[in-house]
């Protein structure tokens, strides 16, 4: 079990579990944006009508999430790129539970802002070693 536990560091469960739920989302943000309509908070669809369209703003996100669950997944990117992801991936979810609301899913996106955050104190306590 040592063995496992060294070769397979926390780090590698928590981009891996953190980038197949990116990949996902921002897979079906692009192909599906209608899916999504009902979590686009209703004063930032109004905000955003007159410039761009929310189909738009969806598949722009999905694409920014597909990137950020490609750079989680290919464990050959590291130190400063998956820090800043890790911030990125930390943000998103505090600004979703902020701005979206309480509702029957916010205990998972609970959940994704404490693997983020663990992902960037383990990556931060490497100290650029990787």
């Amino acid at each position: 079990m040592n063995y496992f536990l060294q070769k397979f560091k926390a780090e590698y469960f928590l981009r891996l579990g953190l980038g197949l739920m990116y990949l996902y989302s921002g897979f079906d943000l692009f192909v599906n944006p209608r899916h999504w309509y009902g979590f686009v908070p209703k004063w930032l669809s109004q905000f955003l009508l007159p410039a761009v369209s929310v189909d738009f703003y969806l598949k722009a996100q999905g694409v920014g999430e597909f990137l950020i669950g490609l750079i989680l997944v290919a464990l050959f990117f590291r130190g400063q790129l998956v820090r800043a992801v890790a911030w990125l991936a930390a943000i998103e979810m505090a600004l979703i539970i902020g701005f979206v609301g309480i509702d029957p899913i916010t205990f998972r996106d609970i959940g994704l802002l404490g693997a983020a955050l663990a992902l960037l104190l383990i990556l931060s306590s490497n100290n650029g070693k990787k």
